[in-house]
């Protein structure tokens, strides 16, 4: 790999800078409820984002009927980061680093995460809540699961950086959407298999790791 200086790093959240498989799948472990058959939908193709947003809050309803933005907040109350991430967002600024998290994850636990490591900017979906925090019945689709990519456009065209100064790093089979031509990307903590096939099939570096220390040499620091 070419090591000259990156002038960005876009993170993946869930799973790379936080230690949390999902984010979505932390609100379906609170309120005891699976949304396995409306992910195999997705990935099918057969549900859109923000079909698949509203069908995971309705699966919510019908074990919570009214459910407020401090109850989403509850169930995050136990996700920690992934060793080694404040340090590792923390010298990659010092180096003069853009650090961007272009997450498809919950916007309310991405905020988090961004403000804990300090990220310059952050991205996400997120919920709608009424003028008192009731959740209402749609998500909102910032970051199309498919197509990472356009987030990552927005955030060179913002920066004036070419594709060649980035590096994206995810855990799973979608993040590869967010390599665009040119740029590099890294495979981070993979855990699904669907994950290891699509790295090992696109060719990219994997760093089989939980400590992000580890992607040092890579990020050329």
């Amino acid at each position: 790999m070419d090591l000259e200086k990156p002038l960005c790093v876009a993170f993946d959240c869930d799973g790379v800078l936080a230690d949390s498989i999902s984010s979505w799948k932390t609100i379906h472990d609170h309120f005891g409820t699976d949304s396995k058959d409306l992910l195999q939908e997705f990935m099918a193709g057969k549900l859109t984002d923000s079909q698949f947003m509203a069908a995971d809050i309705a699966l919510w309803k019908d074990k919570q009927e009214k459910i407020h933005r401090d109850d989403l907040f509850r169930a995050y109350s136990g996700c920690k980061l992934m060793k080694g991430a404040k340090e590792l967002v923390a010298d990659l600024k010092a180096a003069g680093i853009h650090v961007a998290i272009v997450s498809a994850g919950v916007d309310l636990f991405v905020q988090s995460i961004a403000g804990l490591v300090s990220a310059d900017d952050w991205i996400a979906n997120g919920f709608e809540f009424d003028e008192d925090g009731w959740l209402l019945d749609e998500g909102i689709v910032r970051v199309p699961s498919m197509e990472k990519y356009t987030s990552i456009n927005r955030l060179l065209e913002i920066l004036d950086c070419p594709p060649n100064r980035l590096v994206s790093v995810g855990d799973s089979s979608m993040d590869l959407s967010m390599r665009i031509e040119g740029s590099t990307f890294i495979g981070f903590n993979p855990q699904r298999e669907t994950a290891k096939n699509a790295f090992s099939e696109a060719g990219v570096t994997v760093v089989e790791s939980k400590n992000l220390d580890d992607l040092r040499p890579y990020l050329g620091l």
